[in-house]
């Protein structure tokens, strides 16, 4: 089991407790402002600050809010970026759909060169976390004419196929690694300046994965977490992710004529329930991450 800890305001806190509300612990932790347990990792926020993150996964669960202080395992420093890097011709890439029982996993790389910044910042690009829905799904038709990228979707059936050879972060890695190196045959010979990763893993972790695969892009890589507010083809390439994301639930939910939640609350603990009754487990991997806890919940409701 690994741990991460990270120091955050009564803000930020309070953020972490709204994103986990589907996964709030009823069991009171002393000196805590609450607990919860998403994915096997255990999430306690104290009144000093401090989050300790817990579990298999708690070293990626913690990178979603900054770079963890400490850790159980070692890890490299977060490479410093170069001065005026926001300035700078730039690929970057992003994943969305990781915590997310159902749906695919999408990883995406754009390239923003230095041409394109102005126009970018004119169309209000900024960390999809920050706008609505309807506002991703607009600005990702725009910034598809505008910039070159690279988007792959993992479907959960081709998830579950992979998932036992391939840790969730082994995946990523995978992923990112070929989204970036397709991206880059595609606007050879022009070359970026620098290739940001929204971080979700160690540098030491990432570069023992990505040595595994067989053409590697190991050169010119930074990793910062919150990337999207470090350079615009991060935020891009979070945009592109998320709409395509949304796209693939709304399929979803067209084949199965009900509403397919995001996350991995209680409502896809009750969706599952209900695909499993109606299909069997092998209906439910069509549409969901099996590895997933809601699994078993689900399961227990049938």
């Amino acid at each position: 089991m690994s741990s991460a800890v990270l120091k955050l305001s009564k803000t930020e806190i309070q953020k972490l407790k709204a994103y986990y509300t589907d996964y709030l612990s009823s069991k009171k932790v002393p000196y805590s402002e609450f607990s919860a347990k998403k994915n096997g990792t255990n999430i306690t926020a104290y009144t000093s600050g401090k989050v300790l993150f817990q579990g298999n996964n708690a070293e990626q669960e913690a990178a979603r809010w900054g770079n963890p202080a400490a850790s159980s395992s070692k890890q490299a420093p977060t490479s410093s970026l170069p001065k005026n890097f926001a300035s700078l011709a730039v690929l970057g890439s992003d994943e969305v759909g990781n915590g997310s029982y159902f749906g695919p996993l999408c990883v995406c790389a754009a390239f923003a060169d230095k041409d394109h910044l102005a126009t970018l910042k004119q169309l209000g690009i900024k960390d999809s976390k920050m706008l609505t829905d309807p506002q991703i799904r607009q600005m990702a038709v725009a910034l598809k004419d505008l910039i070159p990228y690279r988007l792959l979707i993992v479907n959960p059936e081709k998830y579950n196929e992979i998932q036992p050879k391939y840790n969730a972060v082994r995946m990523k890695v995978a992923l990112h690694n070929q989204a970036i190196r397709l991206l880059l045959a595609d606007i050879a010979p022009t070359k970026p300046e620098a290739i940001l990763i929204d971080q979700f893993t160690s540098e030491a972790n990432y570069m023992k994965y990505v040595k595994q695969e067989a053409k590697a892009v190991n050169e010119k890589i930074y990793f910062i977490t919150k990337g999207e507010q470090y350079h615009l083809s991060v935020a891009a390439a979070s945009i592109i992710s998320r709409a395509s994301f949304l796209e693939e639930l709304d399929q979803a939910s067209l084949e199965l004529g009900v509403k397919v939640p995001s996350g991995a609350g209680k409502p896809s603990d009750e969706l599952a329930a209900q695909l499993l009754r109606k299909g069997g487990i092998d209906l439910l991997a069509k549409y969901a991450k099996l590895h997933f806890a809601n699994t078993e919940k689900a399961k227990k409701l049938v």
